[in-house]
């Protein structure tokens, strides 16, 4: 029975996590097909904040019309993501470099991560990171427009 139990429990250790260190997988914030589904809401623009990689945003249905309009807040569940694009890519034609995407937490649910979910993703769909302190820490400041709008950041045209 032992011998059963223990097969048991380490097909179970094994399933639970991935490759990266026996740490559990994480699902990208994003579908696979987000670009047939998002929209895009900058286009291709340098980026000293995200590595010096240009970057182009997207946005999924529930996030459009708060980033754009900036009167209404953002629903929760809405993303906002970004593609990153090598330096020299200047129109974001290339193959994409990663993403970092960001999701609305529910209001007063993680004052942390300013009640967004972070992530950056690689080129293979990986979750590297998640709530990385530098993406908090550098959106803490972008509340209030022109300068940005409940974390994003983006200063409209």
């Amino acid at each position: 029975m032992f011998p059963r139990l223990a097969s048991l429990a380490l097909a179970t250790v094994v399933v639970a996590c991935n490759d990266d260190g026996g740490q559990p997988s994480i699902e990208p914030l994003f579908p696979a097909d987000y670009s047939s589904r998002y929209t895009e809401v900058r286009p291709c623009m340098s980026s000293g904040d995200h590595d010096l990689h240009n970057v182009r945003i997207l946005v999924d249905d529930a996030a459009h019309d708060p980033y754009v309009d900036r009167t209404a807040p953002f629903p929760v569940g809405a993303v906002v993501l970004k593609e990153e694009y090598d330096f020299g890519d200047t129109t974001c034609s290339g193959p994409t470099l990663g993403w970092t995407v960001m999701q609305r937490l529910a209001d007063g649910s993680s004052l942390d991560t300013l009640d967004w979910e972070w992530q950056q993703v690689d080129p293979d769909r990986v979750v590297v990171s998640a709530d990385e302190p530098r993406c908090v820490s550098c959106h803490t400041g972008c509340g209030v427009p022109p300068d940005g709008y409940e974390g994003t950041c983006a200063i409209l045209p």
